[in-house]
Parts: structure tokens; sequence; C-alpha cells
């Protein structure tokens, strides 16, 4: 505790929570010897959400509108974050489900995702975290996957997404995986490898996953579309909604608050 809170004093706070979250865990990392602190969480949430995974993709086959089931999915696995919630329930996801089909999601937005996929050539969808990675695959699997490569964290950090959680959920066995060659718990561009900083630049449609991705992708030059829950105060007031809503919004270049 010393030690971090020594490291927050000296702080730029006019930075992102990813990156100073970034430099607690490679400290932490340092001082204890374990380099994958949440291994345990992250295989039994990728086991928790996988047995779930056949009843919820029945339910999006058989609801009026597939592709707008999956996206509520999709948007409702974000409760699985354990940067943000150290508690989280299996009653609570379930819960979460049960909502998500009546909760409030902008259909102007969603109207904008559907059209962008079916014409974008190249789609680049940034994962978050372990077990909502299965709930990214039941939308993929709504989207025209053949166009979309899904990407991973580039080594442990929380509980976010890593190429082994893909492997174990069987998304690579649908779409190509990359890693962004970084250990932050969003997608900082500077610090990303060289060759993810490429496809994401090549890629004419990025949807992007989770709290810290929104954090330090939003006002970027790029089509994105963020899905997720807003974990704290200070981002539901950015996006004028209450803590844990169905959040999907497009990205406005060149605004960052």
């Amino acid at each position: 505790m010393r030690e971090v809170l020594s490291m927050v004093c000296k702080m730029d706070f006019n930075q992102t929570p990813p990156v100073m979250t970034r430099e607690v865990h490679r400290l932490i990392r340092e001082l204890t010897g374990v380099e994958d602190q949440y291994l345990e969480i992250r295989n039994r949430f990728n086991s928790l959400a996988l047995q779930m995974y056949p009843d919820l993709k029945e339910r999006i086959e058989t609801s009026a509108d597939p592709l707008e089931t999956a996206v509520r999915l999709a948007v409702v696995g974000n409760i699985i974050d354990f940067g943000a919630n150290p508690t989280v329930e299996h009653s609570q996801i379930e819960q979460a489900i049960a909502q998500s089909l009546t909760l409030p999601l902008d259909m102007e937005a969603f109207r904008q995702l559907r059209n962008s996929a079916a014409a974008a050539k190249d789609i680049l969808y940034i994962g978050d975290n372990s077990g909502e990675i299965v709930f990214d695959r039941l939308l993929i699997e709504q989207l025209p996957y053949q166009k979309i490569t899904f990407v991973v964290r580039g080594s442990p950090i929380l509980n976010d997404v890593v190429m082994e959680d893909a492997r174990v959920v069987g998304l690579t066995d649908i779409v190509d995986v990359i890693d962004n060659g970084s250990d932050a718990p969003g997608t900082i561009l500077d610090i990303c490898s060289e060759q993810f900083r490429r496809r994401f630049d090549e890629a004419d449609l990025l949807i992007a996953k989770g709290q810290g991705n929104y954090e330090t992708l939003t006002g970027v030059e790029k089509e994105i579309f963020f899905l997720l829950q807003p974990k704290c105060a200070v981002l539901a007031r950015h996006l004028d909604c209450e803590v844990g809503s169905l959040v999907l919004v497009k990205n406005k270049p060149g605004i960052r608050d």
C-alpha cells in the first residue's frame, strides 16, 4: 500500500484511468512476483458464461430482432468487470440478463451500427473482459463475422481478456484474433504494438467494449461504436445516463472531454 500510494502521489491526473491502473498493476506484479493475478477469476467466469451460452443463443435466435437482442446481451456482459466490481456474482449476471431486454437502448445508434456493419469491409472488435467474451461471441455470430477481427490484451491485466480466453470460449474458431501488444486495461494507442496500430488504422469500423476502451478511445478519428455499462458516477454523468445503463454510443471524432 505504501508503494502504491507513493506512486499515486506522483501521477498525472490528466491521464485516463487505464494509464494509471496499468502502472499500479505493473508495480503489484513486481512486488508479488505474480504475473496473472486474476487467472482463477478469468477461468471461473469463462466457464460460467460458457454454461449460459446455449440458452442465450436460443434467446437471441428466437427473438423478434436477433441482432438487437445480441447487442443488449453483449452490453450486459460488461458487468463481469473485476476492476470496477470485485464481487460479481452469478445471480447479478442472471438479473442483468433478465433486465437487458427491457432497459432503454439508443435505437438510432443501433440502426447506425447495423448499417455500418453491413457496409464495412474490415471490422475490428476490441474486447474487454473474460467471461464477457462469451457475450461478445454471441454478438459476433449475428454480425458479418467473416469481416471481423477480435482484439485481446497483449498480456494479463485485471480480468481483461487475453488470447487464452479467446481460445477457451471458441472465438478463435470463428474469427481472426490478435492482441494489441499492451498490458493496459484499455486501448492506449501510443503503447500498442505496431501490428495492432496498423490494423486499427486500416479498419473501417470499430466496435469497442467496456469503460476502459471508452476512456482511451473516445474522440479518436475513427468510426467506433462503444458498448458498455458505466460503472461510476463520473462516466454516467459524462454519458448522461445512470450507472449500470445499457450504453451503445457512436464516437464523436475529435471531441474528448
